[in-house]
């Protein structure tokens, strides 16, 4: 079996920039009385929708978080990204060596995977096939984003091979029938990182982008 289409997460994949969210959602956090550290956010919520995120956060203090909260984490990110983001190493290149239908699907908002790609260089190479858990009834660790970007490329779910790095990404895409290759090359993964990938269901694990065209290949 061939793939028909490659699915892209955004941050920590395309975009190192899971370090520069997990201290703008830290900061924000902590302001509003959970106080969280960087490291914290990255252990709890990589890969999780910000709705999903603040569904918990709001479950274990007891009260809603203010209105104007996602309006705070999103210009707190925007900020740190003039200043902090870059794409991947190598993975503009790997893009453009893949010759199969590709796209992103991202937990982000899209004005925030808007801005990354576009701060990292990437967007042009990707565009207009860019979707978002605000797409869907339920962002990641469930399959909907996944199934719904399969859905509007017009690829069947066995025939797409998602490139994640993150538990809830991984387990997403294992739950809609497709492939993973567990990335594990962006800034903030840790020495455990990959075997965290391979267990959630990662059929290969890989640290370099100049790998990705070959080990598509060869997954299919």
């Amino acid at each position: 079996m061939s793939f028909d289409l490659v699915i892209f997460d955004c941050d920590g994949v395309l975009v190192d920039s899971e370090v520069i969210s997990c201290r703008a959602h830290a900061d924000t956090l902590t302001r509003h009385g959970f106080p969280i550290t960087p490291d914290g956010v990255l252990k709890r919520f990589l890969g999780v929708s910000d709705r999903e995120a603040r569904r918990i956060v709001e479950s274990e203090i007891g009260r809603a978080l203010p209105d104007t909260f996602e309006a705070e984490v999103k210009h707190a990110t925007l900020s740190f990204y003039a200043d902090d983001l870059s794409a991947i190493a190598h993975v503009g290149d790997a893009i453009a060596a893949l010759t199969l239908p590709k796209c992103v699907a991202s937990s982000g908002t899209p004005e925030k995977i808007h801005h990354g790609l576009t701060c990292a260089g990437l967007y042009d190479q990707l565009a207009p096939h860019i979707f978002s858990a605000t797409q869907v009834q339920r962002g990641k660790p469930a399959p909907d984003l996944f199934l719904f970007a399969a859905t509007q490329m017009a690829a069947r779910p066995e025939r797409c091979v998602v490139i994640e790095d993150s538990v809830a990404g991984v387990t997403g895409a294992r739950a809609a029938g497709m492939t993973v290759l567990g990335f594990y090359g962006g800034s903030h993964c840790t020495a455990e990182h990959e075997n965290l990938l391979r267990q959630a269901g990662a059929a290969v694990t890989f640290a370099d982008m100049r790998q990705l065209p070959d080990l598509i290949a060869k997954a299919g």
